[in-house]
């Protein structure tokens, strides 16, 4: 399964991505407000990834890990993805991680309105959540620019390099108007 913006493919991950997945995840500058932490080795993101392959084939489907990549360039540019929550709620959360050689351009508010509308007029949910650390100021910018409304702060919520550390969660609801663009 693809989805498609004016500049991006957003496709299905597939093994060939374990070493663009792992250069992604063991950047310094991708992980500074990463939960995730760098992977230890090569086998740790060969794990990760193997979650994701097996998460295409479950039923019920409750992960969406998509690569994306310009339309022209089969360059990849990062990670973009949403998690369903419990069905009875039909929600779900969204998150990306992008290259830094693709930071500023506006690609992860262009994929992330994408996912969003995939999971509103695709899935049929109800609310997308997100969620980024305080100090994250480049992503809290990208989920307002995508829709999303930031609705709180969460005190000492992120385990990030040994630390505690705040987040705000946003949201954006099937009946919001989207953005423009």
């Amino acid at each position: 399964m693809d989805l498609q913006t004016s500049r991006l493919r957003l496709r299905e991950l597939t093994a060939a991505d374990l070493d663009a997945v792992h250069r992604l995840h063991s950047l310094p500058e991708v992980d500074e407000f990463n939960t995730l932490g760098m992977p230890a080795d090569m086998a740790t993101t060969e794990r990760l990834l193997a979650e994701w392959l097996a998460q295409q084939l479950a039923t019920p489907r409750t992960a969406y890990v998509f690569g994306a990549q310009r339309l022209d360039s089969p360059e990849f540019v990062g990670l973009v993805a949403l998690i369903l929550g419990k069905a009875a709620f039909h929600n779900g959360e969204v998150w990306y991680k992008l290259m830094p050689a693709h930071w500023g351009q506006g690609l992860a508010t262009e994929a992330l309105r994408a996912l969003v509308r995939f999971g509103f007029d695709r899935l049929g949910l109800h609310r997308l959540e997100a969620g980024c650390a305080v100090e994250n100021a480049a992503s809290a910018r990208v989920l307002e620019k995508a829709g999303l409304t930031r609705e709180g702060r969460k005190r000492q919520v992120l385990p990030i390099r040994g630390a505690w550390v705040d987040n705000y969660f946003y949201a954006v609801l099937a009946t919001d108007t989207p953005p423009a663009g």
